[in-house]
Protein backbone atom coordinates (compact mmCIF):
# COMPACT_ATOMS: atom_id res chain seq x y z
CA UNK A 1 0.00 0.00 0.00
CA UNK A 2 1.36 3.43 -0.95
CA UNK A 3 2.20 5.66 2.00
CA UNK A 4 0.13 8.80 2.40
CA UNK A 5 1.64 11.91 0.87
CA UNK A 6 3.05 14.48 3.29
CA UNK A 7 0.47 17.24 3.86
CA UNK A 8 1.88 20.78 4.18
CA UNK A 9 -0.79 22.83 5.89
CA UNK A 10 -1.41 26.56 5.74
CA UNK A 11 0.30 26.96 9.10
CA UNK A 12 3.30 24.96 7.88
CA UNK A 13 3.59 27.01 4.68
CA UNK A 14 3.79 30.34 6.48
CA UNK A 15 6.07 28.91 9.17
CA UNK A 16 8.54 27.56 6.62
CA UNK A 17 8.70 30.47 4.18
CA UNK A 18 8.55 34.19 4.89
CA UNK A 19 7.18 36.68 2.40
CA UNK A 20 10.65 38.15 1.99
CA UNK A 21 12.19 34.78 1.15
CA UNK A 22 9.34 34.01 -1.26
CA UNK A 23 10.02 37.34 -3.02
CA UNK A 24 13.71 36.52 -3.29
CA UNK A 25 12.96 33.03 -4.64
CA UNK A 26 10.85 34.50 -7.46
CA UNK A 27 13.57 37.00 -8.35
CA UNK A 28 16.29 34.34 -8.13
CA UNK A 29 14.53 31.97 -10.51
CA UNK A 30 13.81 34.70 -13.06
CA UNK A 31 17.45 35.80 -12.98
CA UNK A 32 18.57 32.19 -13.30
CA UNK A 33 16.75 31.80 -16.60
CA UNK A 34 13.13 30.92 -15.84
CA UNK A 35 11.04 32.30 -18.73
CA UNK A 36 7.32 32.74 -17.97
CA UNK A 37 6.61 32.77 -21.72
CA UNK A 38 7.33 29.01 -21.84
CA UNK A 39 4.86 28.14 -19.06
CA UNK A 40 1.86 25.91 -19.73
CA UNK A 41 -1.47 27.61 -20.28
CA UNK A 42 -3.79 27.75 -17.32
CA UNK A 43 -7.16 26.06 -17.70
CA UNK A 44 -10.15 28.14 -16.60
CA UNK A 45 -13.50 26.37 -16.57
CA UNK A 46 -16.72 28.24 -15.85
CA UNK A 47 -18.94 26.48 -13.32
CA UNK A 48 -22.46 27.12 -12.06
CA UNK A 49 -21.17 28.93 -8.98
CA UNK A 50 -17.73 30.10 -10.00
CA UNK A 51 -14.64 28.87 -11.78
CA UNK A 52 -12.29 25.87 -11.67
CA UNK A 53 -8.62 26.65 -12.35
CA UNK A 54 -6.09 24.00 -13.40
CA UNK A 55 -2.50 25.26 -13.23
CA UNK A 56 0.24 22.79 -14.28
CA UNK A 57 3.92 23.55 -14.77
CA UNK A 58 7.40 22.02 -14.54
CA UNK A 59 10.98 22.89 -13.65
CA UNK A 60 14.16 20.82 -13.92
CA UNK A 61 13.60 19.60 -10.35
CA UNK A 62 9.83 19.51 -9.84
CA UNK A 63 6.46 19.19 -11.56
CA UNK A 64 3.38 20.68 -9.98
CA UNK A 65 -0.29 21.38 -10.51
CA UNK A 66 -2.70 23.53 -8.57
CA UNK A 67 -6.40 22.79 -8.62
CA UNK A 68 -8.18 25.90 -7.39
CA UNK A 69 -11.73 27.20 -7.27
CA UNK A 70 -13.00 30.76 -7.31
CA UNK A 71 -16.45 31.03 -5.73
CA UNK A 72 -17.65 34.66 -5.52
CA UNK A 73 -20.52 33.75 -3.20
CA UNK A 74 -18.39 32.02 -0.58
CA UNK A 75 -17.61 35.00 1.70
CA UNK A 76 -21.34 35.40 2.34
CA UNK A 77 -21.44 31.87 3.82
CA UNK A 78 -18.19 32.15 5.75
CA UNK A 79 -15.89 30.39 3.29
CA UNK A 80 -12.87 31.62 1.36
CA UNK A 81 -13.46 32.99 -2.15
CA UNK A 82 -10.38 31.11 -3.41
CA UNK A 83 -9.71 27.51 -2.32
CA UNK A 84 -7.42 24.83 -3.64
CA UNK A 85 -4.80 22.13 -3.26
CA UNK A 86 -1.34 21.80 -4.79
CA UNK A 87 0.25 18.52 -5.87
CA UNK A 88 4.06 18.58 -6.01
CA UNK A 89 5.94 15.87 -7.93
CA UNK A 90 9.53 14.89 -8.53
CA UNK A 91 10.51 15.82 -12.10
CA UNK A 92 12.79 12.81 -12.63
CA UNK A 93 10.18 10.15 -11.89
CA UNK A 94 6.93 12.17 -11.86
CA UNK A 95 6.21 10.64 -8.47
CA UNK A 96 3.98 12.69 -6.14
CA UNK A 97 5.98 13.88 -3.14
CA UNK A 98 3.73 16.32 -1.28
CA UNK A 99 0.34 18.00 -1.08
CA UNK A 100 0.14 21.65 -0.07
CA UNK A 101 -2.72 23.85 1.05
CA UNK A 102 -3.45 25.67 -2.22
CA UNK A 103 -5.26 28.58 -0.60
CA UNK A 104 -2.31 29.44 1.62
CA UNK A 105 0.10 28.92 -1.26
CA UNK A 106 -1.87 31.45 -3.33
CA UNK A 107 -1.98 33.90 -0.42
CA UNK A 108 1.82 33.72 -0.27
CA UNK A 109 2.82 33.50 -3.93
CA UNK A 110 0.62 36.24 -5.42
CA UNK A 111 1.96 38.96 -3.09
CA UNK A 112 5.48 37.56 -3.50
CA UNK A 113 5.30 37.97 -7.27
CA UNK A 114 3.87 41.47 -6.89
CA UNK A 115 6.62 42.46 -4.48
CA UNK A 116 9.29 40.88 -6.71
CA UNK A 117 8.25 43.36 -9.40
CA UNK A 118 7.55 46.28 -7.04
CA UNK A 119 11.01 45.88 -5.52
CA UNK A 120 12.35 47.20 -8.83
CA UNK A 121 9.47 49.51 -9.79
CA UNK A 122 8.54 51.28 -6.54
CA UNK A 123 10.25 54.40 -5.17
CA UNK A 124 12.94 53.78 -2.58
CA UNK A 125 10.92 55.69 0.01
CA UNK A 126 7.30 54.68 0.56
CA UNK A 127 5.57 57.06 2.92
CA UNK A 128 2.13 55.70 2.07
CA UNK A 129 0.93 52.35 0.79
CA UNK A 130 -2.71 52.35 -0.34
CA UNK A 131 -4.38 48.95 -0.50
CA UNK A 132 -7.75 48.42 -2.15
CA UNK A 133 -9.35 45.33 -0.65
CA UNK A 134 -9.68 43.80 2.80
CA UNK A 135 -9.31 40.06 2.22
CA UNK A 136 -6.39 37.60 2.39
CA UNK A 137 -4.67 39.09 -0.66
CA UNK A 138 -4.84 42.59 0.81
CA UNK A 139 -3.19 41.35 4.00
CA UNK A 140 -0.65 39.29 2.08
CA UNK A 141 0.34 42.23 -0.08
CA UNK A 142 0.89 44.44 2.95
CA UNK A 143 3.22 41.81 4.40
CA UNK A 144 5.05 41.31 1.11
CA UNK A 145 5.47 45.05 0.45
CA UNK A 146 6.79 45.73 3.95
CA UNK A 147 9.38 43.00 3.31
CA UNK A 148 10.89 45.09 0.47
CA UNK A 149 10.30 48.65 1.72
CA UNK A 150 10.14 50.57 4.99
CA UNK A 151 6.54 51.79 4.82
CA UNK A 152 5.38 54.87 6.70
CA UNK A 153 1.63 54.23 6.70
CA UNK A 154 -0.97 51.92 5.15
CA UNK A 155 -4.39 53.14 4.03
CA UNK A 156 -7.05 50.48 3.51
CA UNK A 157 -9.82 51.22 1.02
CA UNK A 158 -12.73 48.78 0.79
CA UNK A 159 -16.48 48.72 0.20
CA UNK A 160 -17.01 47.05 3.57
CA UNK A 161 -15.87 49.68 6.05
CA UNK A 162 -15.98 47.27 8.99
CA UNK A 163 -13.64 44.84 7.24
CA UNK A 164 -11.35 47.70 6.22
CA UNK A 165 -11.19 48.89 9.83
CA UNK A 166 -10.51 45.34 11.05
CA UNK A 167 -7.60 44.94 8.63
CA UNK A 168 -6.24 48.36 9.59
CA UNK A 169 -6.33 47.31 13.25
CA UNK A 170 -4.53 44.07 12.41
CA UNK A 171 -1.82 46.05 10.64
CA UNK A 172 -1.55 48.47 13.56
CA UNK A 173 -1.16 45.55 15.95
CA UNK A 174 1.79 44.36 13.85
CA UNK A 175 3.58 47.65 14.47
CA UNK A 176 2.77 49.58 11.30
CA UNK A 177 0.66 52.74 11.18
CA UNK A 178 -2.61 52.10 9.35
CA UNK A 179 -6.09 53.45 8.88
CA UNK A 180 -9.12 53.43 6.62
CA UNK A 181 -8.69 55.58 3.51
CA UNK A 182 -10.68 56.70 0.47
CA UNK A 183 -10.02 56.29 -3.26
CA UNK A 184 -8.47 59.77 -3.25
CA UNK A 185 -5.76 58.48 -0.88
CA UNK A 186 -3.83 57.50 -4.01
CA UNK A 187 -2.95 61.19 -4.38
CA UNK A 188 -0.24 60.80 -1.71
CA UNK A 189 0.76 57.20 -2.37
CA UNK A 190 4.07 55.88 -3.61
CA UNK A 191 2.76 52.31 -3.70
CA UNK A 192 -0.79 51.21 -4.59
CA UNK A 193 -2.16 47.67 -4.49
CA UNK A 194 -5.49 46.63 -5.98
CA UNK A 195 -6.63 43.26 -4.64
CA UNK A 196 -10.40 43.34 -5.07
CA UNK A 197 -13.28 41.73 -6.92
CA UNK A 198 -14.19 45.07 -8.52
CA UNK A 199 -15.28 45.07 -12.14
CA UNK A 200 -14.66 48.76 -12.80
CA UNK A 201 -11.80 51.20 -12.04
CA UNK A 202 -11.28 51.89 -8.35
CA UNK A 203 -9.85 55.42 -8.40
CA UNK A 204 -9.08 58.49 -10.49
CA UNK A 205 -5.92 57.69 -12.45
CA UNK A 206 -5.03 61.37 -12.83
CA UNK A 207 -4.39 61.58 -9.08
CA UNK A 208 -1.60 58.98 -9.05
CA UNK A 209 1.86 60.58 -8.60
CA UNK A 210 4.51 60.20 -11.28
CA UNK A 211 6.97 58.55 -8.89
CA UNK A 212 4.80 55.61 -7.89
CA UNK A 213 4.12 51.93 -8.48
CA UNK A 214 0.62 50.47 -8.82
CA UNK A 215 -0.06 46.73 -8.66
CA UNK A 216 -3.30 45.08 -9.78
CA UNK A 217 -4.01 41.42 -8.98
CA UNK A 218 -7.77 41.18 -8.51
CA UNK A 219 -8.91 39.99 -11.93
CA UNK A 220 -7.96 37.55 -14.68
CA UNK A 221 -10.94 38.29 -16.93
CA UNK A 222 -10.67 40.32 -20.16
CA UNK A 223 -13.78 42.40 -19.49
CA UNK A 224 -12.98 43.31 -15.88
CA UNK A 225 -10.52 45.85 -14.48
CA UNK A 226 -9.40 47.67 -11.35
CA UNK A 227 -7.11 50.24 -12.98
CA UNK A 228 -8.33 53.38 -14.79
CA UNK A 229 -7.27 54.12 -18.35
CA UNK A 230 -5.99 57.52 -17.22
CA UNK A 231 -3.25 55.76 -15.26
CA UNK A 232 -2.57 52.92 -17.70
CA UNK A 233 -2.15 55.34 -20.59
CA UNK A 234 0.71 57.26 -18.95
CA UNK A 235 2.50 54.42 -17.16
CA UNK A 236 5.30 51.98 -17.86
CA UNK A 237 3.36 48.72 -18.02
CA UNK A 238 4.93 45.53 -16.68
CA UNK A 239 3.30 42.09 -16.90
CA UNK A 240 4.20 38.50 -16.04
CA UNK A 241 3.97 37.49 -19.70
CA UNK A 242 2.71 39.49 -22.66
CA UNK A 243 0.57 36.76 -24.22
CA UNK A 244 -1.15 35.96 -20.92
CA UNK A 245 -1.82 39.65 -20.27
CA UNK A 246 -3.32 40.15 -23.71
CA UNK A 247 -5.58 37.13 -23.20
CA UNK A 248 -6.70 37.68 -19.59
CA UNK A 249 -5.91 41.16 -18.25
CA UNK A 250 -8.90 43.43 -18.64
CA UNK A 251 -6.88 46.17 -16.93
CA UNK A 252 -4.86 46.29 -20.17
CA UNK A 253 -7.19 44.82 -22.81
CA UNK A 254 -9.87 47.45 -22.24
CA UNK A 255 -7.48 50.44 -22.58
CA UNK A 256 -5.96 48.85 -25.70
CA UNK A 257 -9.43 48.59 -27.22
CA UNK A 258 -9.98 52.24 -26.28
CA UNK A 259 -6.81 53.18 -28.16
CA UNK A 260 -5.09 54.37 -24.97
CA UNK A 261 -1.82 52.50 -25.60
CA UNK A 262 -0.25 49.95 -27.92
CA UNK A 263 0.20 46.34 -26.84
CA UNK A 264 3.80 46.45 -28.06
CA UNK A 265 4.74 48.66 -25.12
CA UNK A 266 4.11 45.93 -22.53
CA UNK A 267 7.27 44.87 -20.66
CA UNK A 268 7.68 41.30 -19.29
CA UNK A 269 8.64 41.34 -15.61
CA UNK A 270 11.59 39.05 -16.37
CA UNK A 271 13.11 41.90 -18.41
CA UNK A 272 12.77 44.25 -15.44
CA UNK A 273 14.11 41.77 -12.88
CA UNK A 274 17.11 40.86 -15.03
CA UNK A 275 17.82 44.50 -15.95
CA UNK A 276 17.28 43.91 -19.68
CA UNK A 277 14.78 46.79 -19.70
CA UNK A 278 15.36 49.81 -17.44
CA UNK A 279 12.71 51.15 -15.09
CA UNK A 280 11.24 54.41 -16.41
CA UNK A 281 11.33 56.80 -13.44
CA UNK A 282 9.80 59.65 -15.46
CA UNK A 283 6.30 58.18 -15.31
CA UNK A 284 4.20 55.96 -13.05
CA UNK A 285 4.95 52.25 -13.10
CA UNK A 286 2.19 49.61 -13.23
CA UNK A 287 2.49 45.88 -12.64
CA UNK A 288 -0.51 43.84 -13.75
CA UNK A 289 -0.59 40.25 -12.53
CA UNK A 290 -3.02 37.64 -13.81
CA UNK A 291 -1.41 34.71 -11.99
CA UNK A 292 0.62 31.97 -13.67
CA UNK A 293 1.48 28.37 -12.89
CA UNK A 294 5.26 28.87 -12.66
CA UNK A 295 4.75 31.15 -9.65
CA UNK A 296 3.06 28.43 -7.60
CA UNK A 297 5.84 25.96 -8.36
CA UNK A 298 8.63 28.38 -7.40
CA UNK A 299 7.05 29.01 -4.00
CA UNK A 300 5.85 25.43 -3.41
CA UNK A 301 9.34 24.10 -4.15
CA UNK A 302 10.85 26.61 -1.73
CA UNK A 303 8.39 25.52 0.97
CA UNK A 304 9.18 21.85 0.31
CA UNK A 305 12.93 22.41 0.49
CA UNK A 306 12.46 24.04 3.89
CA UNK A 307 10.92 20.86 5.34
Amino acid sequence: MTAALPWISAQDIFARLSFRNAVRAVQRELRAGLDPATDFDRGILDLARGQLLLMPTESPEFVGVKVATVAPGNPAVGKERIQGVYLLMDAATLSPIALLDGTALTTLRTPAVSAAAADLLAPAQVDQLVVFGSGPQAWGHIEAMRSIRAIGRVSIVARDQARAAALALRVQDSGLAAGVGTPDSVRDAQLIVCATTARHPLFDGALVPVDSCSVAVGSHEPGVRELPSALVGRAQLVVEDTSVALREAGDLIIPIDEGVFDAGSLVPMRAIVTGAVPVDLDRPRVFKSSGMSWEDLVVAAEVYRAS
